[in-house]
């Protein structure tokens, strides 16, 4: 028998006071009637220990948020964008009035199941990181491949901004050749401006030095004055940006239709590069979009023009019998 109850059977059965059992245990006199209040509203059962739990929680979120975060999650993932605590809780903020934490986010994902334990990840504080101090200080180029509906294989080539990761552009072909790099590049720089360095891996439309020369990118560059920076050989980081920016493409692109032509996936690069500017927020921007971040220093620019480029290189091609050559 607990202490609870010993108390209410000697006043009620027994007929003792209050005070008495008071003095006798060492008991408050406040906790004697509480108990007798407790045994008349609900008879021995209402004397069993209460839960210590607050009846109510000033900081717990409200159905109607947990529900929109819940919805939110559903419609990110759903398009293909990125949809962790970071993200919803940008979006949120257009929805509901007062915004949980990143980590009361977090939570609620974690108890519908909604978060995938990752315990190997490498943390991000063990990567040396570098990023150029204004815009167009560093572009980043680099080309990924992608699956059209009958299942030829095209490439994209992609180019960022390194301080503002800004999509500069983000173009499909069936084979990315050398002068498309050129256009493409002559394309970016006439909407955001010249850089004043280019970095790229060692990729033969980006590099002749394997093969003792320049490519047409590598010429161009010169011209205008702009620093050209290859990756070393089998080290993927150096272009760690772009490289990353190809995995958020490719799960935006994996959510959609599979295209029926390069057209097709140009029109889904379009929409994605949009959103991914203009409304995207990123992490190490601070939860800006990229074209915030973009907007907000004053733009880099290559050094002055060199002289003219006295570098030429002579070389034998061969024409087909439609007459089309290769660059």
């Amino acid at each position: 028998m607990g202490l609870g109850r010993y108390v209410v059977d000697a006043i009620v059965l027994e007929g003792r006071s209050p005070s008495e059992l008071a003095r006798s245990h060492h008991i408050s006199r406040s906790w004697i009637y509480e108990l007798l209040s407790r045994y008349r509203s609900g008879g021995y059962a209402a004397l069993e220990p209460r839960s210590r739990r607050p009846r109510s929680c000033a900081h717990q979120v409200r159905p109607r948020v947990q529900a929109a975060v819940l919805k939110l999650r559903h419609e990110l993932a759903a398009a293909g964008h990125d949809a962790g605590a970071h993200t919803i809780a940008h979006h949120l903020s257009r929805r509901v009035a007062t915004v949980p934490s990143i980590a009361t986010i977090w939570r609620i994902l974690s108890r519908h199941g909604l978060i995938t334990p990752q315990p190997h990840k490498r943390p991000r504080s063990s990567f040396t990181r570098f990023e150029a101090q204004l815009p167009n200080e560093m572009w980043q180029a680099d080309s990924t491949h992608w699956l059209l509906a009958d299942d030829r294989d095209v490439e994209i080539l992609n180019l960022i901004d390194d301080h503002s990761r800004v999509a500069l552009a983000s173009v499909a072909f069936a084979t990315v050749k050398a002068a498309d790099v050129v256009r493409v590049f002559a394309e970016a720089s006439g909407r955001y401006g010249l850089p004043a360095s280019f970095l790229s891996d060692n990729g033969a439309v980006f590099s002749g030095g394997s093969r003792g020369g320049k490519v047409l990118l590598e010429t161009e560059l010169e011209r205008l004055g702009i620093r050209c920076i290859h990756s070393t050989a089998y080290h993927p980081q150096t272009c760690g940006k772009v490289e990353r920016f190809h995995q958020t493409l490719k799960r935006f692109l994996a959510r959609q239709s599979r295209p029926e032509s390069l057209a097709h996936l140009q029109m889904q690069l379009d929409v994605f590069r949009a959103y991914y500017n203009q409304r995207r927020p990123h992490r190490a921007l601070g939860q800006r979009t990229p074209l915030v971040a973009w907007s907000a220093r004053i733009k880099a620019r290559p050094p002055e023009l060199p002289d003219a480029v006295t570098d030429f290189r002579v070389r034998q091609d061969k024409v087909d019998s439609c007459g089309r050559v290769t660059l």
